[in-house]
């Protein structure tokens, strides 16, 4: 499996985190509701004045379309505008299922694409999902179940090989508001747990199932055989199977995709919507969307981690119906760098200047490789939020603009704004900070 999705830049800062990555835990359970430093309510006002009006005069004399939320290393809220007013995100959403990933799969998770034979002699096909599944690994699939997993001369000419391949069924292809429009490009495939280069060409693949099993079929018939395909739902599958008691399968062959952090990577860096979505899925065991969504809810606030007006509708940001406030996605960039697996998710992350989606962002300016972020952009909506490296520690900064004018040239001037206020001139002497908490 190509991993051609992880920078160098990646795998040096993770190499530079590794006695923090390798534990096993969870996201640090939720300080009790009597100690509540570091997690800004919604009473709390921002701690830095200079800094607050800084970021006013960046937006000029509309600040109604913008929600900023600025976070210093121990939580404390910084600036905010509008921080508790719900926005539509785009692919700021993102971030929010690749933490729940990360958390719930672990950084050396990998989706599977596997071959079993079944007690009764039966052969299956399932995935997971992987966004990287090529032809010449199903080509493989398909020249292993002619021999059944030993030799070519199990199978006959004669008889028609019989296959399973578990797949969702149709209507759960999409999350239900993405508009039809968007479905058609590449960036809204249908998502499916067996899907060939991310069920993408230069256009969506509007039946996936379909063109597995034209590969498979033309592989078997290069061989000389025939092929008789049967798709399964998956859980009509697991249910069969529970009734019958069957033994545990077989695997007889299997590919595996990328690990985690290339995964996160593909998704953060690059944008890449079914890797996101495919993420949320696998986290939350779940691949009704809407199901899979309330267990992505559920983990921001178990985490706790403020969710007013919170509405996930998909994990890739792509549905207009998602709502999230600037501090809901600051304080998770907060959180998540306390994380044991917080390099992981900071790597994942385009770089201003220098990678991803921002790579031609603020570029020459102090900003260039200064800033790990996330960009989202729909009609009338752009967001960006990260973690900014200042002289005075990291800032975790979260932008979401929904119908504003040139919010790309606005957010830029943000960033270098705290930047250059990292240390708040109203703090005394020794740079001790007021003891408030939200």
């Amino acid at each position: 499996m190509s991993q051609r999705w992880i920078t160098p830049a990646l795998t040096l800062l993770l190499l530079s985190a590794s006695s923090a990555v390798h534990s096993s835990e969870r996201l640090l359970q939720p300080i009790a509701p009597n100690s509540r430093q570091g997690l800004p309510g919604p009473a709390q006002r921002p701690l830095c004045p200079a800094l607050q009006q800084a970021v006013e005069g960046s937006l000029g004399s509309s600040t109604a379309p913008w929600s900023i939320s600025v976070l210093d290393e121990r939580g404390q809220l910084l600036a905010d505008i509008n921080g508790w007013l719900p926005r539509i995100p785009a692919s700021n959403q993102k971030l929010i299922s690749s933490a729940f990933a990360l958390d719930r799969l672990g950084p050396d998770f990998r989706l599977k694409t596997q071959l079993l034979r079944h007690s009764d002699g039966s052969l299956e096909i399932v995935g997971e999902g992987d966004p990287d599944l090529s032809i010449a690994e199903i080509q493989r699939f398909a020249m292993v179940a002619l021999g059944r997993g030993g030799s070519r001369s199990s199978v006959s000419a004669e008889t028609p090989l019989q296959l399973m391949v578990r797949e969702e069924p149709p209507q759960r292809w999409w999350p239900s508001d993405w508009p039809s429009d968007d479905r058609s490009y590449a960036y809204g495939a249908p998502i499916t747990r067996l899907a060939l280069t991310s069920n993408a060409l230069h256009m969506a693949v509007m039946d996936p199932a379909r063109r597995l099993e034209r590969v498979l079929s033309t592989t078997v018939s290069q061989q000389g055989g025939s092929l008789r395909l049967v798709r399964v739902n998956p859980e009509q599958r697991e249910a069969a199977l529970s009734r019958t008691k069957a033994e545990d399968p077989v695997v007889i062959h299997s590919e595996l995709s990328a690990p985690m952090h290339g995964l996160l990577s593909l998704a953060n860096t690059e944008s890449h919507n079914f890797t996101a979505e495919v993420l949320m899925r696998e986290a939350a065991d779940n691949w009704d969307v809407a199901e899979a969504s309330v267990a992505n809810t559920r983990w921001l606030q178990a985490q706790g981690i403020p969710i007013q007006g919170l509405r996930i509708r998909d994990g890739s940001g792509l549905s207009r119906g998602n709502r999230v406030t600037s501090r809901t996605l600051s304080t998770l960039l907060w959180r998540m760098a306390q994380h044991p697996y917080g390099a992981f998710y900071q790597a994942s992350m385009a770089i201003a200047g220098r990678r991803g989606t921002l790579w031609r962002f603020q570029r020459g300016t102090p900003l260039t490789g200064q800033f790990w972020g996330k960009t989202g952009t729909l009609r009338g909506v752009s967001s960006l939020s990260g973690i900014l490296k200042t002289s005075n520690g990291p800032r975790y900064v979260s932008m979401i603009a929904n119908s504003a004018a040139s919010p790309r040239g606005v957010m830029g001037d943000v960033l270098l704004a705290v930047q250059r206020i990292s240390r708040c001139p109203s703090w005394n002497a020794v740079g001790m900070r007021p003891d408030v908490h939200g």
